[in-house]
Parts: C-alpha cells; sequence; structure tokens
C-alpha cells in the first residue's frame, strides 16, 4: 500500500488530528459558496473527502454532492451522512468517475502531491477535469510551500489521550515528509510517514493547464485574501475547465 491508503485508512489518523478547526473549515466553505454564487441545486463533487465534512457542509447549502475517496474506512464513516442530494463512494481520483457531469468539483486540505510520480499527478488531473462540464468550476486547496519551509517545525510530541505521537519534518526531493512515531495501546511500536509535493502555483497551471483548463483566481487563505507567494499560508486555486 501506498502511504496514503495506509495511514488515512488507520485509526491512528482520527486520534492524532482529531482536533483540527472545524469552525475554520467551515467558514472557508461559507467564503467560497459567498465567491462561486454557484447555481441553486447544481452538482459538486468533493474529491477526496474523507469522512466528509466538508460534502456534508455543501449539501446543507442546497446543492447535489457526491463524494469520493479512496480509504475504504473514511468513505463507511461518510455513509452515515447519505441523503438524496449527498452520496459517497470509495474511488481512486487518478481515475474517471463520471465525465462532463459536474458543476463545480473541490480538492480540500492537501489532498493532492501524494504520488511518486509526475506522471499519476496529471493522470489526477486529467480525472479532475474530465469530471466537469464545460466552464465548470475546480477549486483545489494546497498548502503554500514557502510558507512551510519557513515555519518548519522539525521536532514536536502531540499528546491524544494516551497516545504521544513523536512526529519530525524534513524537506526532502521536493517533498514535506513527517514521519509519525508512537507505541499503541497494546504496547506495539508504530510508524507511518506523510509525503507530500512542494508544487507552486506554476506547477498546477501546467499540470491542469494540460488537461484542459485555465487557472482564474488565486488565493493565500481561508478567508480568499491576496496570495502572496512567500507569506501565504494556503494556495486555493481556482479553475476553469476551457
Amino acid at each position: 500500500m501506498d502511504w496514503y491508503e495506509n495511514w488515512f485508512g488507520s485509526p491512528f489518523y482520527k486520534i492524532l488530528y482529531q482536533n483540527r478547526d472545524d469552525q475554520e473549515a467551515q467558514e472557508f466553505i461559507e467564503n467560497l459558496l459567498c465567491y462561486l454564487k454557484p447555481a441553486a441545486g447544481c452538482k459538486m463533487l468533493d474529491i477526496a473527502c474523507g469522512e466528509g465534512r466538508h460534502a456534508k457542509q455543501l449539501a446543507e447549502n442546497g446543492y447535489d454532492v457526491t463524494g469520493i475517496d479512496i480509504s475504504h474506512a473514511s468513505i463507511e464513516a461518510a455513509k452515515a451522512y447519505e441523503q438524496d442530494n449527498l452520496q459517497f463512494f470509495v474511488q481512486d481520483m487518478r481515475y474517471t468517475f463520471y465525465i462532463n457531469y459536474f458543476d463545480y468539483s473541490f480538492n480540500f486540505f492537501t489532498s493532492f502531491g501524494y504520488f511518486r510520480s509526475l506522471r499519476n499527478h496529471k493522470e489526477a488531473a486529467r480525472a479532475f477535469a474530465a469530471g466537469l462540464k464545460k466552464e465548470g468550476i475546480l477549486v483545489i486547496d494546497y498548502l503554500n510551500g514557502n510558507y512551510v519551509t519557513g515555519h518548519l517545525v522539525k521536532d514536536c510530541v502531540i499528546e491524544r489521550g494516551s497516545y504521544k505521537f513523536k512526529t519530525s519534518k524534513k524537506i526532502e526531493n521536493n517533498h514535506i515528509v513527517k514521519d509519525i512515531n508512537f507505541v499503541d495501546a497494546d504496547g506495539k511500536e508504530r510508524h507511518y510517514a506523510e509525503s507530500v509535493a512542494m508544487f507552486s502555483v506554476a506547477d498546477f497551471e501546467k499540470m491542469f493547464g494540460d488537461a484542459g483548463m485555465k487557472l482564474i483566481d488565486t488565493f493565500g487563505d481561508y478567508k480568499l485574501n491576496a496570495y502572496d507567494a512567500q507569506q501565504s499560508p494556503r494556495m486555493v486555486m481556482v479553475f476553469k475547465k476551457m
């Protein structure tokens, strides 16, 4: 298994990241909807949806939402939220799901950049584009590698109940690599890793441009402030299918 399949499907992933800022995530969705102004009832796809927190909020706003993720465990949990306008499926983002079907697609919280080869990332870009109708909109929320490098905390200990996660970060081969070590409830030593490519806005523009999409806007944070290549914590990129 690749690291993302092994780690995201693990119960320990949820334990480590249990304190994510749900309020910030909700406000981000609200800001995006205010900016995008989607038509009522339009079709939306949440790519790499995890357990569906973003997809659920989009559906609560009256849109027809589909969430996909490679993790069977995440989709099983997300299915608890299913209703007439909200469905979830296990799907690898590199492979086409629907063709010319969605009005909007979203890829939140740095849910890209995981693959070993540029070819795989290009395959994902083509699949993202294929699912959208002509002039459909794709929003990608990605880390800003320049910002991460300047604020890198190399070693950290995070306590979650009886668990003590020891994490270390480094930059290696233009990837941000995070090693995670801890002892589980049975006393077994565990190790997981995260590895995310430090793509720039220009990298995304090339990958998705080759897939038939045009970058039309870039923001630097979840409040949709202007993007600064050095200072912005995020790269929130808006593409249109041409």
